[in-house]
């Protein structure tokens, strides 16, 4: 067990958990400071596609092709936030009935840490943006699940199924022959989303349609690191 592997499965697992760890203990009530991280990620995870993935896409690939799947992807996370209800980019819009699990909210999440799994072999810049937007939305999901009524024991389900499936999106990615000359496919895809998710973050309106300086500066902060990583 090498440490690239403990990067690409472990991290992400732990970075969920940490999440939940923290708003079990804490219960944090004040979701500002959750919004200005959430915020950065979005930054760091955007510029990091555009500084990272695209110029790997196009490179030696049909643009166009490659333009219809980034589109695809797009269109995926919008039909996806159909069920979440905006979980992916830290909104929870949704009820959820007593001591029954929430399979479409599962469902869609899933398909989106699965596709957004795909990228990370051999591109640690990449996870570190996963990563770090994986902690805001993990602790604003967890926020959520713990004031829900759902059974203690749903909502470790919830999580522990949730965590594994951006690591398995990786696995997969990595031990599929078909991804080993397609993989700049399904990454083209996972562009898609990364561009929706990181854009809504950043260009959703402040309270009260608000110029907000702390969130502009944490934006740029964020860009920056992403270019220097």
């Amino acid at each position: 067990m090498d440490f690239p592997f403990l990067m690409i499965y472990a991290v992400p697992i732990l970075a969920v958990w940490a999440s939940f760890a923290f708003v079990w203990i804490a219960k944090p009530k004040d979701k500002k400071n959750i919004k200005l991280l959430l915020a950065f990620s979005g930054a760091f995870l955007l510029a990091l596609t555009f500084f990272e993935l695209l110029p790997e896409v196009y490179e030696d690939n049909s643009p166009k092709t490659i333009a219809v799947l980034i589109l695809a992807g797009i269109l995926l996370q919008v039909f996806l936030e159909f069920f979440s209800k905006g979980a992916e980019h830290g909104h929870m819009h949704i009820n959820l009935q007593e001591n029954k699990f929430p399979l479409l909210l599962f469902l869609s999440l899933a398909v989106h840490a699965l596709i957004e799994g795909v990228p990370v072999d051999g591109n640690n810049s990449i996870l570190y943006g996963i990563v770090i937007h994986k902690i805001p939305v993990a602790i604003i999901l967890s926020i959520f699940l713990v004031n829900s009524k759902m059974k203690t024991g749903l909502v470790i389900l919830f999580i522990t199924a949730f965590s594994i499936m951006t690591p398995l999106g990786s696995y997969i990615a990595t031990q599929s022959p078909w991804m080993e000359v397609n993989g700049h496919l399904m990454t083209s895809l996972a562009i898609g989303v990364f561009l929706h998710i990181s854009t809504v973050i950043l260009f959703e309106s402040s309270q009260g349609h608000s110029f907000n300086l702390r969130k502009l500066i944490v934006i740029i902060l964020g860009i920056g690191i992403a270019y220097l990583v």
